[in-house]
């Protein structure tokens, strides 16, 4: 049966937009809660615009709705991305703090003072890479660029911001991040198809940020950098999970391997007892569990826009802006921006974008892996970017307890990376459906 355009259908996602802003504009600025966006129920409200989406349509039976929710949740990749979740929470459970340092002080204690700006960057690319989380790399690697700051004398604004931006990096490129987990298994590609793509347009990002860094720096005359005692085997569960998923082993495969070399490393190097490494494994896993729901609440609401026409009237708009291929890459960029502007959280956003992204390459015939690759890039640079992300937030926070005060504002205009990830982004766009017009 052919689904009609109707715009009322996107009803519940503006609910949940309105809903979720409201309150995180009163509790972050009127409230003056720390972190207030992320103090917002998410899950409740995602809950409620999904009781909207059971109120619309009529012509369809309580009992037909559920039906179709069903649908949506028990889709294979919805199930996949599910028990990747869970994997990744496990491996980031079992490596812990220590091992996420040790990179740091490892590459600080073979490179010269003047560059240890730099460090601090592809130290937080590597972490967040192997970590799957600009979260946990920013809360981790935060205080040692804090460290560095103080002793060097290196902008701390500067200092802060490679560490966000080489997070952002990570977090986009990661074989078990949630965003990369989210933008594979929706759009239906290999995570190994994806880092590749996602690599061409990451890499000379990082490269010309890499170079703006060395160039603020390059001038000093700061020493070699003290820093404490290490165990650079703490690296392996890391090492091994980054590689593997460069090889395209499987991720279920390369997880479980990771989580075994991360346990028997942290009991034998990382000074931590069995019981502290279960409940270690016991927070990384309740870590995701808020990503879940919200995967099968979002899977379950789409199901029900798609059914009612909500996906063809967004189609619809975009056909009627975007045209070609080009049009198209963009339209997943912008689409997905613009979700990310609103929840604050790149996962959900690749979530909410997904289903429609994936029915835009379709119709503009682009493949699987440059939709997966657009979804999570054009989130991360956004997510890297606002300054009422968990990114910034936790930043921000990290320094505050360490007696430092700054704002948003003075580490946006050092996000070097995350704008120039923008500008890789659009140039890829553009080359790659001239390639695409070439070979046809």
């Amino acid at each position: 049966m052919e689904i009609k355009k109707n715009f009322w259908a996107l009803l519940p996602i503006f609910i949940f937009l309105i809903l979720y802003l409201g309150l995180g504009i009163l509790f972050e600025y009127v409230l003056k809660i720390s972190m207030g966006f992320y103090s917002v129920p998410i899950v409740v409200i995602f809950f409620i615009a999904l009781l909207i989406a059971c109120l619309q349509n009529k012509k369809l039976s309580f009992d037909e709705k559920l039906e179709v929710m069903a649908k949506g949740v028990g889709d294979k990749n919805i199930i996949t991305m599910i028990l990747i979740f869970l994997l990744a929470g496990i491996f980031i459970g079992v490596t812990g703090r220590s091992s996420a340092e040790a990179i740091a002080y490892y590459l600080l204690s073979v490179t010269p003072g003047r560059f240890a700006v730099a460090v601090i960057f592809i130290a937080a690319c590597f972490v967040s890479t192997a970590m799957g989380t600009s979260v946990g790399s920013i809360t981790l690697i935060t205080p040692i660029a804090i460290m560095v700051s103080k002793i060097s004398g290196f902008s701390l604004s500067l200092c802060i911001a490679c560490v966000i931006g080489g997070s952002m990096f990570g977090d986009n490129l990661s074989f078990i991040s949630d965003t990369t987990i989210a933008a594979c298994k929706s759009q239906g590609c290999q995570m190994k198809d994806k880092f590749r793509t996602n690599f061409k347009i990451a890499l000379p990002a990082a490269l010309i940020t890499l170079i703006l860094i060395l160039f603020l720096t390059w001038s000093s005359n700061v020493s070699q950098i003290k820093i404490p005692d290490f165990k650079i085997f703490l690296l392996l569960p890391y090492i091994l999970v980054l590689v593997g998923g460069i090889l395209g082993i499987n991720v279920f495969l390369v997880l479980i391997i990771g989580i075994f070399a991360g346990v028997i490393c942290s009991i034998t190097y990382g000074n931590i007892s069995f019981l502290e490494l279960i409940n270690n494994i016991n927070v990384g896993v309740t870590g995701m569990f808020e990503t879940i729901m919200v995967t099968i609440l979002v899977s379950a609401m789409c199901a029900l826009i798609r059914v009612y026409g909500g996906f063809e009237a967004i189609l619809f708009f975009i056909r009627k802006i975007f045209k070609g291929q080009i049009g198209g890459r963009l339209g997943i960029g912008l689409l997905v921006g613009a979700m990310n502007i609103a929840t604050a959280n790149n996962t959900i956003a690749i979530i909410m974008a997904a289903p429609i992204a994936k029915q835009l390459s379709l119709e503009y015939k682009i493949e699987a892996k440059e939709s997966a690759s657009l979804l999570d890039t054009f989130s991360c640079v956004f997510q890297g970017v606002i300054p009422y992300g968990a990114q910034m937030l936790i930043a921000i926070s990290q320094a505050t307890l360490l007696g430092e005060k700054i704002s948003a504002f003075e580490i946006i205009p050092y996000l070097f990376y995350p704008f120039m990830l923008f500008i890789s982004s659009l140039i890829f766009v553009f080359l790659s459906s001239k390639k695409t017009v070439l070979s046809n």
